[in-house]
């Protein structure tokens, strides 16, 4: 059923067309994610779907009746009620959490509905409902906006940005709700995002905003990779390196967990193609080699220390971590767990109240954080001005440490240099911004500086606090390519799962002010704070992960004998259809019909073996 079309949208800002003759529906069941580089107009179109803008040309129509959810990247969330009419974008002003989210009805009219209980429990379950707004953080606002989009009952949702300020569990909590909120064919929504392990986890579709046009891509990020590198492949010269790059991030996928191959149905042998002579995103070998001649052998020990701040009881307790030379390691937990105070203990800005912390004596840590607030103090001078107290050049492999980046053009030899301005184009910075006041750059342009000028201190301990903020798809592919090739230790602490997975080779979570290592990474983590996991924080039993191997592998011997007959099937319909008379329109739409729905039945069928095949390959 259609539920929300646009018709030749066209809007300009300043001179430039964001959106230029746009035309696209949302349809029932369809579950699109909306990609494209910071500025190229995902949040105007997203505006525009969803009525509180205006197009210049080109027009919006909404089915009759349609209730749409819109979450703003900031504010509180907005409800076209069902109408015949163009939807109104105002919202009453509401001032507690509850009214945001249940209204302002009594407790007994939401509190026996499952899915309201669940929102609650996912989002807002450290708050209490009667809090006023303006006592909430920006962040528990933002929650709170969200949830009070998810408790409505709409047709449409269309979400911008939706994962920010939410950590891991939760972000996994709104994947599973918007995964399971409606039946396959009911329903629609529309995500901006620039979570990749999300967008594969929710999307079904993926539109990218680019030059003023929306492309659709068939599956989640996965397959919108595939379809950037095929279309790569056919551009200009001037296309190598981000086509160097996409590559890289296809053969990274490929490569990892099943969650990000088996749901989008690509092509598989076009991406074995594409990726069989690209080699591992890292040289695990060559770069702890490197990082061994730079740091020695003892970089950071960590011996029962505890940390916490001013008089308040421990954040952290008797952590105990040998941070060893090209170590890749990242550190989970939910907001407030300590991971920004783990990193402030190893980097020297926060003395522990117990234990002891060894640093070594070659050892130089520079830290990616948050807020930038170095920045904030140079506002007013340009970036090329803020890189000129930098040295002229640098080395590769030796001042700098990079070293040849697998097969992109741009990948160095040691001894190669680069000047600052090839850092920060490395990193995507247009040389048209380098004239631009530092405060008038966009986060995600602060946020390229900000790492450049990280780098540029020469760095072989590098903390990475949240590096993904404000950054787009491209860019964070443009970020890890140029990770990879940095050999020195890193420590990451991010909520973006695809970024945690992508630059780091093994993950340690924060649970109750305790550090501990996690072999089976976040989805260990998941389930150890879901309570999935053993509470002594022992291994699975090898009993135990065996009989899920052998229950695995019967699993797809069945399907494979299924899938044989499903194909039978399927081709002796087609051929029906070719000896029926063909003036029988309803004879073949009958059978055209059936034809779909075993068609369906395959396709469902190698997904699941898609899914148990890659665990039994590990196995």
């Amino acid at each position: 059923m259609h539920l929300l079309g646009a018709e030749a949208l066209t809007i300009a800002y300043q001179g430039r067309a964001i959106i230029d003759g746009a035309s696209l529906g949302i349809e029932s069941g369809d579950r699109i994610g909306i990609v494209g580089r910071n500025g190229d107009g995902k949040t105007t179109l997203l505006e525009l779907l969803a009525g509180r803008r205006q197009p210049d040309l080109g027009r919006v129509t909404h089915r009759g009746g349609l209730s749409v959810g819109f979450l703003p990247q900031s504010g509180l969330s907005i409800t076209t009620p069902p109408t015949t009419a163009q939807p109104s974008t105002s919202a009453a002003p509401r001032t507690t959490v509850g009214s945001v989210i249940v209204g302002e009805g009594p407790e007994h009219e939401w509190a026996t509905q499952g899915r309201i209980r669940a929102i609650l429990a996912g989002l807002v379950g450290d708050l209490d409902l009667t809090t006023p707004l303006e006592s909430l953080s920006g962040g528990q606002r933002r929650r709170v906006a969200l949830a009070g989009v998810l408790a409505g009952d709409h047709d449409v949702l269309l979400l911008d940005e939706p994962t920010n300020h939410l950590d891991m569990e939760a972000i996994a909590w709104l994947a599973d709700h918007l995964g399971t909120r409606w039946p396959p064919t009911v329903g629609a929504l529309a995500v901006v995002t620039h979570d990749r392990w999300f967008l594969d986890a929710v999307c079904t579709s993926t539109w990218e905003v680019h030059d003023g046009r929306v492309e659709p891509f068939d599956g989640g990020y996965a397959s919108y990779v595939l379809a950037r590198v095929e279309r790569d492949r056919q551009a200009a010269a001037a296309e190598a390196r981000r086509r160097g790059i996409m590559r890289k991030e296809l053969a990274w996928l490929r490569r990892g967990a099943p969650a990000r191959t088996s749901k989008p149905r690509f092509r598989l042998d076009a991406a074995a193609a594409l990726i069989a002579a690209e080699p591992p995103p890292r040289d695990s070998v060559e770069l702890t080699r490197l990082a061994t001649a730079r740091l020695g052998k003892d970089v950071i020990d960590v011996v029962d220390m505890s940390a916490a701040y001013d008089d308040g009881p421990p954040v952290l307790h008797d952590v105990t971590w040998l941070i060893g030379p090209g170590e890749r390691s990242g550190i989970l937990g939910a907001n407030g767990a300590g991971k920004s105070t783990l990193l402030a203990v190893i980097a020297g800005r926060l003395p522990p109240v117990g234990g002891r912390v060894k640093i070594g004596k070659t050892v130089r840590v520079a830290t990616l954080a948050q807020e930038g607030a170095e920045l904030d103090l140079v506002g007013d001078l340009c970036a090329d001005e803020v890189i000129a107290g930098h040295k002229a050049a640098y080395q590769a492999g030796q001042s700098l440490g990079w070293t040849g980046g697998g097969r992109d053009a741009t990948a160095t030899r040691a001894g190669d240099e680069f000047t600052p301005g090839h850092i920060l184009e490395r990193l995507g910075f247009a040389t048209e911004h380098m004239r631009t006041p530092i405060a008038r750059l966009s986060g995600g342009q602060r946020r390229r500086l900000q790492l450049a000028l990280v780098l540029m201190a020469e760095p072989n301990v590098l903390i990475l606090d949240e590096p993904s903020n404000d950054l787009d798809t491209d860019m964070l592919a443009a970020m890890e390519d140029l990770l990879d090739s940095w050999p020195g230790t890193l420590l990451v602490v991010t909520h973006d799962r695809y970024l945690m997975e992508r630059v780091t080779d093994q993950q340690y979570a924060i649970v109750d002010g305790h550090l501990r290592m996690v072999p089976g990474g976040v989805e260990e983590y998941l389930d150890l704070v879901a309570g999935v996991g053993a509470a002594d924080g022992a291994a699975e039993r090898p009993d135990s992960a065996g009989a899920r191997v052998w229950a695995a592998r019967k699993e797809v011997n069945a399907i494979e004998r299924k899938l044989t007959k499903l194909r039978t099937q399927v081709a002796n319909l087609h051929a029906a259809m070719a000896c029926h008379d063909q003036a029988d329109y309803l004879g073949i739409a009958k059978l055209a019909e059936d034809a779909g729905a075993v068609q369906a039945q395959i396709d469902a069928a190698e997904d699941r073996w898609f899914e148990l095949a890659e665990h039994v390959d590990e196995a």
